[in-house]
């Protein structure tokens, strides 16, 4: 059971963690519009380097709320938003874009709030959307393999 201080401690962690995600990805907005975006999108903008230190910034959230004491699936779909954040981030320009809409870290600590206010809902939510997840994935792989399968045979024909 947390302690009185411990609680207090996690609570000045998560205040500055929320922080931290505003920074990361809202805290400017464009002059007459409703987009918001932060030191993660500009950061995307440096080949590279900026991707990959904006995912080291987003495995901060990963920590903390390893610290909480989120269980995996909490922890991996908040692995899968960086991890995503981060591939998308590759693609010049179009990755720059993504990381305005995406907003990764927002995201994390909009799930780590809701895991310490609701950990048991918060958790099955998670579990339910890594199974989808793995299903649509693994589907895809299946189509995936299904039409290479079809284009050999198709191109066998018309050797044959």
């Amino acid at each position: 059971m947390r302690t009185e201080e411990g609680r207090k401690s996690s609570g000045t962690e998560v205040e500055r963690a929320r922080v931290l995600a505003r920074a990361l990805d809202s805290a400017v907005r464009i002059p007459g519009t409703n987009i918001r975006f932060g030191l993660d999108a500009l950061l995307g903008l440096v080949p590279g380097l900026g991707d990959v230190a904006g995912a080291a910034m987003g495995g901060y959230f990963l920590l903390l709320g390893s610290r909480l004491g989120a269980p995996k699936p909490v922890l991996a779909r908040m692995a899968l938003n960086v991890a995503l954040d981060t591939l998308a981030g590759v693609v010049p320009v179009l990755g720059d874009l993504f990381d305005v809409a995406w907003k990764s870290n927002i995201r994390n600590m909009a799930l780590l709030e809701r895991y310490v206010e609701q950990p048991v809902a918060t958790r099955k939510s998670s579990s339910a959307l890594l199974i989808v997840i793995i299903g649509a994935l693994a589907l895809l792989a299946i189509g995936g393999v299904v039409v290479a399968i079809t284009v050999i045979k198709w191109l066998l024909g018309l050797l044959g």
